[in-house]
């Protein structure tokens, strides 16, 4: 059996890449095609398989700007030829479902998540686009989004990454999927010494997490509070404006330091709408509790009162409200408790589930293929195969 991993971009090694690493564990001589790839940022394992990239590799800057090539994303990932394989497992957030599927393969779609900047976070990301990009948002916003509709019409079956996840899936595609958390490295994460005096907001610095929420209500409670990461610069500038003596901003981190921060922190703190989130996760499996916001990934890792805090509105009061909470039972969270819940997000839960649809998706082709009757009992010309003569 042939398999191909199609994956939006190769760029850089973030959760997506994760799933893609698993994926090569489970098929090591599978063929990766994506649409635009830089080497030098990929793990030793990706770089294994043979890479096939489109032909936007070839246009000047496309492996910083890729975003900025969104029209041409169908025309590219149309063009990757994928006759000779017999399973198709496309991991889709950029996108990259739309490959064209040939009629014997199988094609299993993990999705991130459908295409934020065409659903349900259009507005917000017109909204913090330059000038350019927002006059031609919305002119070529509605081609993309019947193209991105249409072709999960490609899809044979749906894997979604959260519940959240599902429920975009069937409100925009009018798919059913069934839910595989992505992998976590949990085993790579162990709890802690001492547990210090300060609060933990780590990942990417891009306005759409709502840093600022924590910054700000850090700040009105006088707590310690370290963010870790880096990103959108001019997002880090106005962060640091709003920010309190109490505030830390510590810059691109370690994988090293991550982990250390992680276990020592009072709580990781999450104040935005993640598809999935693995920063939380990656917290509990240090043994540390998550205070975060109630809505999307969050809804499937923290479980209320046991692992953590979920606080109901994006609001600076809410989370301060959260916070007080927090401290107010902090004794009764176990470390042990948290981190054995975590265990259940592993890398190898996720293989195990995987390749378990995959097999069953599998076995129903093959019993359709096998019921198909054949040519001869539909012929009017041989309705009766015992009079054919034999010599």
């Amino acid at each position: 059996m042939r398999v191909a991993i199609v994956h939006y971009w190769l760029v850089s090694m973030r959760g997506g890449e994760k799933v893609v690493e698993a994926l090569c564990d489970m098929y090591p001589d599978a063929d990766i095609f994506t649409l635009v790839c830089d080497r030098d940022k990929l793990s030793e394992k990706i770089q294994r398989h043979r890479i096939f990239t489109s032909f936007l590799q070839h246009v000047p800057g496309s492996r910083k700007h890729y975003q900025s090539l969104l029209p041409l994303m169908p025309f590219a990932l149309e063009s990757f030829d994928l006759r000779n394989y017999d399973l198709i497992i496309s991991s889709e957030s950029g996108p990259a479902k739309g490959i064209i599927p040939p009629p014997h393969a199988l094609h299993v779609c993990y999705c991130h998540s459908p295409m934020r900047y065409l659903w349900d976070h259009y507005h917000f990301y017109r909204g913090n686009a330059g000038l350019m990009a927002k006059v031609m948002m919305p002119l070529l916003a509605p081609l993309l989004r019947t193209w991105d509709a249409n072709s999960s019409l490609r899809v044979d079956r749906f894997v979604a990454n959260s519940h959240h996840v599902a429920n975009r899936i069937g409100k925009y595609y009018r798919r059913s999927s069934v839910v595989v958390h992505p992998p976590v490295a949990t085993e790579d994460f162990v709890p802690g010494g001492d547990v210090e005096d300060f609060y933990l907001c780590a990942g990417q610095i891009v306005p759409y997490k709502r840093i600022d929420l924590a910054v700000r209500a850090f700040t009105k409670l006088g707590r310690n509070l370290v963010v870790l990461g880096d990103g959108d610069s001019r997002e880090v500038k106005a962060l640091k404006r709003i920010a309190g003596p109490t505030i830390t901003f510590t810059g691109p981190a370690s994988f090293s330091e991550l982990k250390s921060r992680l276990a020592r922190c009072r709580a990781l703190v999450f104040p935005g709408e993640e598809d999935f989130g693995i920063v939380p996760v990656e917290a509990m499996a240090s043994g540390r509790p998550v205070i975060a916001y109630g809505r999307g990934g969050a809804l499937d890792t923290v479980v209320p009162g046991h692992t953590g805090i979920l606080f109901k509105d994006q609001s600076v009061e809410s989370l301060v409200e959260a916070v007080e909470v927090f401290e107010a039972m902090e004794p009764r969270f176990r470390s042990d408790t948290i981190q054995m819940h975590a265990a259940q997000f592993s890398s190898m839960n996720f293989k195990i589930e995987m390749k378990k649809i995959i097999d069953q998706e599998l076995a129903k082709r093959h019993v359709a293929i096998e019921a198909r009757p054949y040519a001869a009992s539909r012929s009017p010309l041989f309705q009766d195969v015992s009079q054919v003569p034999l010599h």
